[in-house]
């Protein structure tokens, strides 16, 4: 016992003692990963490793915490950490054995490595090999998240995917496989370099993508895939489009779908071209959910998920942070719009048939709220996609459709397609 307990006070870099001192209890108690902390470095015994370069995956039981889709994300993204620094390719199943197979457990499940309920052990993974060597499972007794109010997904599943791969736990604390538990922003993240060393160190350089210390982009492919249908930019003139979000910046509307953007004079309704989203705002990428401008500050703010970004004009100002700052209920993920109301120095956000008031002068999300849109805003039908104001008026886009609101009036008092605003 004395021996074990020196052997994991060196690894954390205590003071070795072989006793269970405050500091080493404090250790012990933090939430982890299940796979031994004593191990040959960053590698396994024997480094195992796979001897093939594309890997299959499979979610095979889901978690009730979250959806599917959330899940899915956050797998794909925790896997394509790994494939930003090493020549790995990762393709999804949904049947049938993968070489990684996933799933959300609770206590004995089989394996000998049962599960203990909330914290402590929050995961464990298999080194490379047949049978059960790649699987990843997570205890389903945990409160998943995609934000910072429970454990975030995607950062358990980063790690345990470097065990799956076959890299041990590290002793650098700033390191991913480091054993215990530290949120991680998903969308932003990029390997520590200690990872990177570990990765490298069994499967090479991915010689197809110079890797550099900038924010890991998901949607980027590592490296050639089967060939898909060249994507083409979606028909703004066609009568069912609509837009994911819309805001002013500057002296500009901005209106993003997908993975393009508009951007034109609010006084002209010319029409105007689309414009990559990457090429201006490499941190968002795509699908923008719900955007606004706070002209007095000079900033905006682009949502996406459960996360923002802060911008002064096209310039990114910083990481990413979780929409909890603006005093969201831990069960709100995303919202579907968001307008700024100039006058009252307020921000209203739009989530599924209900909306918020947040006060940006005192940084709050004011009392009573929220409340039902269609009780509020007569003559506005169906979910809100965007939102902007401009020369006092509020514009809904809901589907193919802009409302303009007239605020006095408390209704509708034009609507148009939403395409017109680029020039259809």
């Amino acid at each position: 016992m004395t021996k074990k307990v020196q052997q994991m006070q060196a690894f954390f870099g205590l003071q070795v003692t072989g006793k269970l001192d405050y500091s080493t209890m404090d250790v012990i108690r933090r939430p982890r990963c299940g796979v031994p902390d004593i191990a040959n470095y960053r590698l396994f015994p024997g480094e195992p490793k796979w001897k093939k370069s594309t890997l299959t995956y499979r979610v095979k039981k889901y978690t009730s915490s979250l959806s599917h889709s959330e899940v899915d994300k956050a797998v794909e993204m925790g896997l394509k950490a790994w494939s930003t620094a090493a020549p790995l390719n990762f393709v999804k199943t949904t049947s049938g054995e993968a070489d990684i197979m996933i799933s959300f457990e609770s206590g004995d499940h089989g394996d000998s490595y049962p599960f203990d309920g909330p914290r402590g052990t929050l995961a464990h993974a298999f080194a490379p090999g047949e049978g059960l060597g790649g699987d990843t499972h997570f205890d389903n007794a945990e409160k998943w998240t995609m934000g910072m109010n429970g454990f975030n997904l995607f950062t358990v599943a980063a790690h345990e995917f470097g065990h799956a791969l076959g890299l041990a736990h590290s002793t650098d604390p700033s390191a991913l496989m480091y054993p215990t538990y530290k949120y991680q922003h998903p969308f932003g993240f990029h390997l520590p370099k200690d990872d990177v060393k570990g990765i490298q160190s069994l499967y090479g350089k991915n010689i197809l993508k110079v890797f550099s210390p900038k924010p890991f982009l998901p949607q980027v492919p590592h490296q050639p895939v089967p060939k898909a249908p060249a994507p083409t930019n979606p028909d703004h003139c066609d009568s069912r489009f609509s837009f994911d979000a819309v805001t002013m910046l500057g002296r500009e509307l901005l209106f993003f779908k997908d993975r393009l953007f508009w951007r034109r004079q609010a006084q002209l309704k010319a029409s105007v071209q689309p414009l990559s989203i990457r090429s201006s705002f490499p941190q968002l990428m795509s699908n923008v959910d719900a955007a606004y401008e706070v002209p007095e500050k000079g900033v905006a703010y682009f949502f996406k998920g459960p996360h923002y970004w802060t911008t002064r004009g096209f310039q990114i100002q910083g990481p990413p942070r979780t929409i909890a700052d603006f005093g969201f209920p831990g069960n709100i993920l995303h919202i579907d719009a968001a307008v700024h109301l100039r006058d009252e120095k307020k921000t209203l956000f739009f989530v599924e048939d209900e909306y918020y008031s947040y006060d940006e002068v005192k940084r709050k999300m004011e009392k009573d709220f929220p409340k039902s849109i269609e009780d509020e805003f007569s003559g506005i039908n169906g979910r809100i996609d965007a939102a902007v104001e401009v020369n006092g008026f509020i514009y809904f886009f809901s589907g193919p459709k802009a409302y303009k609101y007239d605020r006095e009036k408390e209704d509708v008092v034009h609507i148009v397609k939403s395409s017109s605003w680029v020039g259809c």
